[in-house]
């Protein structure tokens, strides 16, 4: 889960919170879902918040998927759910989900709030089926407005730790995932895919 000080954060500013983030740019995540190799109709949004991946997710155009967020606030569980996003309490180390049920994770600008990010990637290959991905969408500590983020946050008390592109592939390869850099940025895009059969 979010670490105690960024979840007590995200508890406090969860009714402002959809009015003042950046809006959610889907085509990067439409982008790592296209690539899976099966069906993608049940979809996590990993960390989610108020549900801005999965909003995202379902808004594509064709028989979109179903999604559901795991978050460990209530305050933001709340507001997904007032949106009519279903929304369940989890930890993201230990995501309340079956092995294999599940054909896709977004993990939108959430993974350097994780505590256990490992942990984290891990669950998400598990719950995953075969050919299902994890789309990872993190921000570059390396660019200049990554450095502002990554400083901010700081100043506001995050528990933060932000990861490049190629270090967020290595975690999610470290998962026991295919791995790849979709794009890079400012804002990245890192795919997992799970191997085996259908």
């Amino acid at each position: 889960m979010h670490g105690p000080g960024d979840v007590r954060f995200f508890d406090g500013v969860a009714a402002l919170y959809d009015r003042f983030a950046p809006a959610t740019d889907p085509e990067p995540i439409w982008t790592g879902l296209a690539r899976a190799d099966r069906p993608v109709d049940r979809v996590v949004d990993l960390a989610g918040g108020t549900g801005r991946a999965a909003r995202a997710v379902t808004a594509a155009a064709d028989s979109s998927p179903s999604a559901v967020v795991v978050d460990a606030s209530d305050a933001m569980l709340r507001r997904a759910a007032d949106r009519g996003t279903p929304a369940i309490r989890g930890d993201a180390g230990r995501l309340p989900l079956r092995d294999g049920s599940v054909d896709a994770v977004v993990v939108l600008d959430a993974l350097h709030h994780l505590p256990a990010p490992g942990a984290a990637l891990s669950e998400a290959g598990r719950v995953l089926r075969p050919g299902g991905v994890v789309v990872i969408r993190e921000f570059d500590p390396d660019t200049l407005r990554g450095r502002v983020l990554a400083a901010s946050e700081r100043a506001m008390g995050f528990d933060s730790t932000f990861r490049g592109p190629d270090a967020t592939a290595d975690a999610v390869a470290a998962a026991g995932l295919d791995a790849t850099v979709l794009d890079r940025g400012f804002a990245f895009t890192v795919l997992g895919t799970k191997r085996g059969s259908h």
